[in-house]
């Protein structure tokens, strides 16, 4: 789908897209041109109708260790001004990938470090190798995990990020999943890819409408005080699904005893 040889994004006869990290000499270190490339990339596949899973990966022995030395380098010679605009563009990738209206499932393995935690963040399910490793690394070069923040205290909550963000501790995939970073752990990089397939079965089983209104109603419902005010909007969406083309199928397909029709054979 795309011709740039960093950021390779695909999709396949089943509506399942890809984008895939492609600098593993560098680790897949990213600088403001691919995180631009992820940004494109993320809106084209939003507005794709065919696409109704996306995976985040990367090609190479790590997910990602961050921002690239020389994007650092280039940055810290900066003004304010320059450096708010490149932070500006990586809090829009990280809100790009978040808002993403279809499934989003992340493949880490080595390390995810820095930036790249804030991808992990993004994702609706994160599935990781056991030797997989992670790194809020910012505090030991005097600087602070900023743009990422919201999405990686979101997952570990704010106890974990009190420690993590404070101590810039390596730790690894047991504790990624013991704090809600990582949903599963597998053995190694082929458990990996088939771990990833079996969750593509699992997504591509069910409604693709029904899944993206069901992670706006996740956003919609999270941490919002219980009153009558929800209990109306959460009736109205139900109410709205139901007499819905995808809704009315999965009912009858369900007391016919038979596959609705987004599940091809």
């Amino acid at each position: 789908m795309t011709n740039n040889t960093q950021v390779i994004t695909q999709i396949d006869e089943r509506g399942v897209a890809s984008i895939t990290l492609n600098r593993p000499e560098v680790h897949n270190a990213f600088d403001d041109n691919i995180i631009h490339a992820l940004i494109e990339s993320l809106t084209a596949l939003e507005q794709n109708d065919a696409v109704r899973v996306l995976v985040l990966k990367s090609n190479g022995k790590n997910f990602s260790a961050g921002a690239d030395l020389n994007w650092m380098r280039a940055m810290a010679g900066n003004s304010y001004e320059e450096n708010l605009k490149d932070a500006g563009l990586l809090s829009s990738l990280m809100s790009r990938l978040d808002n993403f209206p279809r499934p989003t499932l992340c493949l880490v393995q080595g390390a995810a470090f820095a930036g790249a935690m804030g991808l992990v963040s993004c994702c609706d399910i994160a599935i990781a190798t056991e030797k997989s490793s992670f790194c809020l690394s910012e505090t030991r070069i005097g600087l602070i995990p900023a743009a990422i923040s919201p999405y990686v205290m979101r997952a570990i909550g704010e106890k974990n990020a009190r420690r993590y963000f404070l101590t810039a501790e390596r730790f690894f995939a047991d504790e990624a999943h013991r704090i809600g970073l990582i949903n599963t752990v597998v053995a190694d990089d082929e458990a990996l890819a088939l771990e990833g397939e079996k969750m593509l079965g699992i997504l591509l089983g069910n409604g693709p409408l029904a899944m993206s209104a069901a992670k706006s109603l996740i956003k919609a419902v999270a941490e919002k005080e219980i009153d009558n005010a929800l209990g109306e909007e959460t009736t109205r969406r139900i109410a709205q699904i139901r007499v819905s083309s995808e809704g009315q199928e999965g009912i009858k397909s369900f007391l016919e005893k038979r596959k609705p029709n987004w599940i091809k054979e």
